[in-house]
């Protein structure tokens, strides 16, 4: 039984990550996805799924956006978005649900879905955490372009600490359906100088555009567990991973001593 009726956490991310007000959000994000828009070929079908980055919006928002752009044929179409991120402040054995029933932002609630999270919580390797999820911003940063990207939204937001991509991949496997998204929120190398980050970005995208998980680990990517969950269930159902944007904070800030790679991967 969950008891909270929301987290209301949106405001500790509201501020470092994506404005806090409802209006300068919501058309920071409106702005983001009209200029991914206009990159999009026409008559591009929606993936099936996505790993996004999680940076602030300044660094890896155009990134992201570059990927939640092409859901635009499915606006209506997907009902229920899963979403794993890294657990980057609280170590964990598995996989966590929150304990709450919808989460927060400015742009208002995004409900759980009670059906998933059931569903989710029978897996071996799921436990539930309000700890795991309480500061957790790889989750809720893209909470606000789902919002603007799709309607009638519900989520179910799982922190993922240690599993092996069978078990993460097959969690994921249990939970998809045609009416449901996944996304993978995953950052690439951190704090390199600019020359070796884009080299090691480059490989991980050749890895992930192979399908490739032996190849990635925390080094190349925050997100590894669960990239390499979702890199699993592509070869078992024959989809293919495309790169639709890859940058790194450096093309923000100009300072390329110690950068942060992003990169939106689709899977169709």
């Amino acid at each position: 039984m969950r008891h909270e009726a929301a987290t209301t956490r949106a405001p500790a991310v509201a501020g470092q990550f994506y404005p806090g007000e409802p209006e300068a959000l919501r058309a920071y994000v409106d702005e983001l996805l009209q200029g991914a828009a206009a990159e999009r070929a026409a008559g591009e079908q929606a993936p099936r799924a996505m790993a996004l980055p999680h940076a602030g919006y300044p660094f890896s928002g155009a990134a992201a956006a570059a990927g939640y752009a092409l859901l635009a044929p499915a606006r209506a179409r997907i009902r229920r978005v899963v979403l794993l991120g890294p657990s980057h402040f609280v170590p964990l054995e598995g996989m966590a649900l929150p304990e709450a029933e919808a989460f927060t932002t400015p742009l208002g609630e995004v409900p759980i879905s009670a059906e998933l999270y059931e569903r989710a919580r029978a897996h071996p390797a799921v436990q539930v955490s309000a700890a795991a999820h309480a500061r957790e911003h790889s989750l809720e940063v893209h909470l606000p372009f789902l919002q603007r990207a799709l309607e009638g939204l519900e989520c179910l937001p799982i922190a993922v600490g240690r599993a092996g991509p069978e078990a993460c991949g097959g969690l994921m496997e249990q939970l998809w359906d045609a009416q449901t998204l996944l996304v993978v929120s995953t950052d690439l190398s951190h704090f390199y100088d600019d020359a070796t980050a884009r080299r090691l970005d480059r490989e991980t995208t050749e890895a992930v555009e192979a399908l490739d998980g032996e190849r990635l680990d925390s080094r190349r990517a925050c997100g590894a567990v669960p990239l390499r969950g979702l890199l699993w269930l592509a070869r078992r159902h024959g989809l293919r991973a495309r790169t639709v944007a890859q940058c790194n904070s450096a093309d923000a800030t100009g300072d390329r001593s110690a950068v942060v790679g992003y990169a939106s991967y689709v899977f169709d």
